[in-house]
């Protein structure tokens, strides 16, 4: 690698922590199945999965708590997600609330998903969005079938530190969170998250 490569990814680096530059990244998993019934069969348990966001916390112990709620804020303990629905995310370490709204939901036949993006504490009045992303960054969570495989994947776009006014008192910890996310944990969470919903 140039010296000239390494000073810009260093600068990049620098941009993300600052809030001054965003970062896109894709995690998937995919499970081949042996013949078609049992793929067909694998999705429709991976849509079950996907839609189950309450169950997401009983995945692993050093991943996230993950807890839907409704358009109003409460909890919704049964159900799938529905657009305009919150899901608060607890991380394992710090113990933070985060907070992600449904802006997007489809389902075909061969694949389903639906899209989240960072927001303010429904049950709160203040307008700071409380998540260590800024409001621009979106989360897609898909499943599909294709041939005999299942692929789950979980889409970031316009990832940006939100430590900038909008993150009120939040802002050193956000970049702490959202550096450490982007060095390691993200992989953790979402690898494990997409494995479990494609049954691997």
């Amino acid at each position: 690698m140039k010296l000239k490569d390494i000073s810009d990814a260093i600068q990049h680096g620098i941009d993300l922590l600052k809030g001054d530059d965003k970062l896109d990244k894709v995690y998937r998993s995919d499970n081949t199945l042996p013949d078609e019934q049992s793929a067909r069969e694998a999705l429709v348990r991976a849509k079950e999965r996907l839609f189950a966001v309450n169950s997401w916390s009983d995945i692993s112990s050093i991943t996230a708590n993950f807890s839907l709620h409704d358009a109003q804020g409460q909890p919704k303990p049964e159900g799938q997600p529905a657009v305009g629905d919150y899901i608060k995310i607890v991380l394992p370490a710090p113990p933070l609330e985060n907070w992600v709204q449904v802006t997007q939901l489809s389902e075909e036949n061969d694949w389903a998903e639906f899209v989240v993006r960072p927001c303010a504490d429904p049950n709160d009045k203040s307008s700071e969005t409380q998540h260590f992303f800024t409001e621009e960054a979106t989360s897609t969570f898909r499943v599909e079938l294709e041939g005999n495989t299942v692929t789950a994947s979980e889409i970031g776009q316009n990832e940006r530190a939100n430590n900038q006014e909008q993150a009120g008192d939040r802002s050193a910890i956000n970049t702490v969170v959202a550096g450490t996310g982007w060095l390691f944990y993200q992989s953790i969470q979402w690898k494990t998250l997409t494995d479990y919903l494609v049954g691997l």
